[in-house]
């Protein structure tokens, strides 16, 4: 009897809420200083594009989260995990940057470009620190993540009784 520990739909949603409130963050001081160096700094457009970014991206991080949540590599906690977790989304999320930038600003050029480009960089690392903050915390787990698969049969019947003895004192 295989039993995954899996992340429950909420766990996803205020995951992605927490990323979203640090990556729209980081997105409106790049559009700042990218604008800054431009000549022409907008803390409007800066806000507009941070905006626009956190209600599009959240709903996409979150099919990523479910999407990941379905692959299965190691026993889900190891780094190599997280650096893979990590590249594909900054690949649709800079994507989106560029195209949500572009569109905002009314021109797909240089200055969406280089929000794209420095936002590739600076969300990459903060994206790995929040999955590993995130391995860490129960919330939102569903208990047993793979754990019998790595038992001889016998034990995965001995820990599941006692699995059924804990939630019955629960």
């Amino acid at each position: 009897m295989t039993n995954y520990q899996k992340e429950s739909h909420t766990r996803s949603l205020l995951k992605g809420i927490s990323w979203r409130v640090v990556a729209s963050t980081d997105t409106i001081l790049v559009v700042l200083l990218v604008t800054w160096f431009n000549g022409n700094p907008s803390i409007g457009d800066a806000l507009k594009i941070g905006l626009f970014e956190f209600l599009i991206k959240l709903a996409v991080y979150y099919v990523h989260e479910r999407v990941w949540e379905r692959v299965r590599i190691g026993d889900g906690l190891d780094k190599a995990r997280t650096f893979k977790k990590a590249i594909s989304w900054r690949i649709i999320a800079t994507t989106m940057t560029f195209v949500i930038a572009g569109y905002l600003l009314d021109s797909f050029d240089h200055i969406a470009l280089a929000i794209a480009a420095i936002e590739f960089f600076s969300k990459f690392i903060l994206y790995y620190v929040h999955e590993r903050i995130w391995l860490k915390l129960p919330l939102g787990r569903v208990r047993g993540w793979m754990a019998h698969e790595t038992l001889a049969p016998e034990d995965a019947v001995a820990d599941s009784s006692v699995d059924n003895a804990k939630n019955q004192l629960d």
